[in-house]
């Protein structure tokens, strides 16, 4: 008998929810696919039904709490005549606190930085992550560019420079507190360190 839309949409979510635990417990590397259909309660035909392989699971799971590269450009290339650092320190805030909201978002992060190593069977999404991260590079670039213009930024700094270290921040950021959430509060403690770096990039950053 043919499965409806709907339960083939649940039992695909299934997958997803096993294949977050078993990552988040076991690593991805040393989770199979066996084990995720036998967790989720499905045969290993129903999950290859719906992906093609680890990495195809694995991208399904990450783009359930990241923002596509292009929903991500749109968004920041909408951002009009406002302020452009203004627009990245509440993108900026906005993604670190949502940790701290969103459960699910910290355990599929937690995954990704904690729990993932590339082998060669995730190498497809290992390129894809790259992609990703360098679009957002880039965007913030855009960003520092415009505030270049306005003569905003401190002697000696580039746009391309400050984007490299507002990411670094942002992951080092995540990684730490993902590892350790006593290290800071996320949501009390996110506003500071922004404006913090914001200051060493912008000659007009407000000092408190």
């Amino acid at each position: 008998m043919r499965r409806t839309k709907e339960e083939a949409e649940q039992t695909r979510c299934a997958l997803l929810a096993a294949a977050e635990q078993l990552f988040l417990e076991q690593g991805v590397a040393h989770t199979t696919l066996e084990q995720i259909a036998r967790a989720a309660g499905v045969t290993r035909g129903a999950l290859y039904w719906h992906f093609e392989n680890k990495a195809h699971l694995f991208q399904a799971m990450l783009e359930q709490v990241r923002l596509p590269p292009e929903q991500l450009a749109e968004r920041l290339s909408t951002c009009g005549d406002h302020d452009p650092l203004q627009i990245l320190r509440e993108m900026c805030i906005e993604a670190i606190t949502s940790l701290a909201r969103n459960p699910q978002k910290r355990r599929i992060f937690t995954i990704l930085l904690h729990r993932c190593e590339f082998t060669d069977e995730l190498r497809h999404v290992e390129e894809r992550h790259e992609a990703f991260v360098n679009q957002y590079i880039d965007l913030c670039e855009e960003l520092f560019q415009r505030a270049d213009r306005q003569g905003r930024l401190n002697p000696g700094q580039t746009p391309r420079l400050a984007a490299r270290c507002l990411h670094a921040l942002i992951i080092g950021l995540f990684s730490d507190w993902l590892r350790d959430p006593e290290l800071f509060d996320a949501e009390r403690d996110a506003p500071q360190m922004i404006d913090a770096l914001l200051r060493g990039l912008a000659r007009d950053w407000p000092t408190g």
